[in-house]
Order: C-alpha cells, then structure tokens, then sequence
C-alpha cells in the first residue's frame, strides 16, 4: 500500500511539474519565435523548426532525438575559436536545443535521476547558450530545483534531520606571519558620506565591520546547506593551481561532484568554484545575501553590479591581477589571506605582456624570484586576513593577491 501511494505522488508531482513547465512555453508553435539569421545554416534552421514542430505535435521521442542531433552539431560551433568571436545564434540555437530537450526529459512521469538529468541540460543552456524567450531556461531551471528539492525534503520526512556528509579534508592552509607587514584599516559601520570621502573618493582600501554579518549567509550557510541547495546545479570550476599556470583548465560538473572530489577527498589537483554568477543560477542562494549600500555611491544601476561566488578548499589562490571595476569581497565561510598594492606600483608588480593576461602580475607574490622581478620587493603594500562577516573594499584597478586559509565562500560584487 505504501509503494502504491508513494508512486501516486509521484505521478502526480510530475503532472504538476509538466503543467507548470508547460505555462512557460508558447500556446502555440507559431508563437515560437527563433528569431535567427542567416549566419545559422539553413538546414540547421530547417531542422531545428522541425524540433518546435515535433514538440507541440506531441512526438516526443523524435522531438528528443532531433534536439540532441543539433545540439552536438551546435557544440562543436560554440568550440571552434575563441568564444569572444563565437556567433551569438549558434549560442540561440544551442539554447533553444537545450530547452525542447529538458521539456521533452519532463514530459513522461520520471524519477529524481531524470528531472536531475533535465536540469543538467538546462544549466548547459544557461552556461553556453545566451538568453532565449524571455530567459525561459532560468524559469525552467527554478521550477526543476524546486521539484527536486521538494522531493527530496517530502522523501526525509519534516522529523529527519539532513543526511550529514563527511568532514572537509586538511582543516587549513599555513597562515602567513603579518608582523612585518602594513594592515588594511578597518571601520565599523562607516555612513555614506564618510566611506565615500576617505576611502571611494581618494580609492583606499578598507575593511568593513558589521555591514553584513546580520546576512541570512551567515548564520545559514555551510558544506551541508550548499550541498543540499545547489548540488544539482552544473558549474564551471577551474582545476589547477592558479589560472597562469599551463596545466590551468576549466570542467563543467555539479556542485555535489565539486565538493565530493575537490573539498572531501585528497585530489591530485586543486578545484575552485571562482568568479561565477551563481547567484543568477540559483535565486534561493541570492535571497541570502544582501547588496553592500555603499555600492549605491556608484554611476550605475544595483541591476548593472555583477555578484560573484568563490567557492573552494583551502589553498586556492587568486595571482595578483587587477579589475576594471570597483569590488565589495564578501566573506561568508573561512579566511582570506589578500595583498593589495596600489595601481601606481604596476611597474614593480611585472604584468604579463601578453593582452589575455595584461591585468595580471607573472610574480609568485608568497615565493617571488627576486632575480627576475628586483623591484617587487621595493613595492608597498597592505596586508589582512578577511573572516567571515567582514567587508573588504577594493578600489578599481587595485592589484589584490588572495589565498584561502580555510574551507571558503567568498562573494564579490562589481560595481561602477
């Protein structure tokens, strides 16, 4: 009796999820618009009407078939040259693939293991397509996350308590002695007018003391909370030390694959969720974090600042490099240990001549060679260990050099 009533709520929870997918789409194929241009083959366009077609005429084993033809054909588009110079309809037509795909996974009663499938080829979407539809796969990839969750949740039961996942490896990463070294300044609860005059105006860095640590992430967030909210979602990493060096690559995996490989085991090699939005991904985590007040001393719109997440075990490290914009770094979980030196010591830092890597210094900042960079040890600069709750502001164009102590989360926002 309890197998029969549970596979009821299964059938009915995926009758809801396809009625709630389905409000998504068109009423009608011709309402479809593809909207592309004669840069995409026309039998590519020919073919991929046919999939809209398949689609709505209820064919959903061709439709899944036609959609997965031209999303290999689309892949091998969008990694030929370099992606700055990759056509934005082959990324349409790649994102349209993804969604007739997901749409076609979710419409037969299907487990967890399916739903997540679908997910998965709606993150590949939103990570190598471009919006589509009014950024229908987001909405998409919300209702699958909440399937999945509500699942998962009504499968414990309200008295269990989450399953409990094993201890993160190697508890930290040797701190450096900062005697000898110039501290950031910190302030507590700066006003508007006094942050932007002593520190926005004349760009110095600072720390900022209790303007987040009343953040839901704060008291919230843990291995166990990010494993549960985000571990079905698909996430660029990037495995190797640090992005200068050759051996540096980027994999496209799953929050839960990231922190069972690179977190709780000893990998060969170092893995960092690093400068990506995953908060645009996964609204649950955003609704956690607040958006710094300073940030509207700035020219632009709070829609216009870019919030990161930097994810990742002890010992990563972020190469000294500078960014165009000014940047409020949020730590959220462990310590940072960051240097930062002023634009106007560029010279003594060494930036590659290469344009790729022109904002980033070639010196090793914790083992320089001396030899070959003489003037790094001359150049000035400030020194802190960031903790949870607190606040640093990097003014734009800063070179800034950062090592996880700890097990870490840190947010970054980019603004104007």
């Amino acid at each position: 009796m309890m197998a029969k009533d549970s596979n009821q709520d299964t059938l009915q929870g995926t009758g809801a999820l396809q009625e709630a997918l389905r409000a998504l789409l068109p009423h009608t194929k011709e309402e479809l618009k593809l909207d592309l241009t004669e840069n995409v083959h026309r039998s590519v366009l020919i073919l991929l009407q046919q999939a809209t077609d398949l689609f709505y005429e209820g064919r959903r084993s061709k439709c899944l078939q036609t959609s997965e033809a031209l999303l290999d054909y689309s892949w091998e588009k969008l990694n030929t040259g370099a992606w700055q110079d990759v056509d934005k309809d082959w990324r349409r037509v790649y994102s349209f693939s993804c969604l007739l795909k997901t749409m076609c996974l979710c419409e037969t009663p299907g487990d967890a293991t399916t739903v997540a499938a679908a997910l998965k080829v709606c993150d590949m979407g939103l990570l190598m397509g471009t919006a589509i539809l009014g950024d229908i796969l987001s909405k998409v990839a919300a209702i699958l996350q909440t399937h999945l969750l509500s699942g998962k949740r009504t499968a414990q039961g309200p008295t269990q308590e989450q399953p409990g996942i094993k201890k993160a490896r190697n508890g930290h990463s040797s701190i450096p002695d900062m005697r000898s070294e110039e501290a950031v300044p910190r302030l507590h609860c700066p006003s508007l007018q006094y942050f932007r005059k002593h520190y926005l105006v004349p760009q110095r860095p600072v720390i900022l003391e209790g303007v987040a640590d009343h953040w839901p992430c704060m008291k919230k967030w843990s291995l166990e909370y990010i494993q549960e909210i985000a571990g079905c979602r698909t996430v660029p990493v990037e495995v190797g030390s640090r992005y200068t060096d050759e051996d540096w690559s980027q994999r496209l995996m799953t929050v839960s694959e990231f922190i069972s490989r690179y977190i709780l085991n000893e990998p060969r090699d170092i893995g960092y969720l690093a400068q990506h939005q995953l908060f645009d991904q996964i609204p649950e985590l955003k609704q956690d974090i607040g958006v710094p007040d300073y940030c509207c001393l700035g020219d632009g719109e709070e829609e216009e600042i870019t919030i990161n997440a930097w994810f990742g075990p002890p010992g990563t490290i972020s190469p000294l490099h500078q960014d165009p914009q000014q940047n409020f770094l949020v730590q959220v979980l462990g310590r940072k240990y960051i240097r930062l030196y002023s634009p106007q010591e560029s010279e003594a830092l060494y930036p590659h001549d290469t344009h790729l890597l022109h904002n980033t210094s070639q010196v090793d900042v914790e083992n320089p060679d001396l030899e070959r960079f003489p003037g790094f040890a001359e150049a000035p600069f400030l020194s802190c260990i960031l903790s949870p709750g607190e606040i640093l502001f990097i003014p734009v164009k800063y070179w800034h050099y950062v090592r996880a102590l700890d097990l870490s989360f840190s947010v970054s926002f980019w603004w104007s």
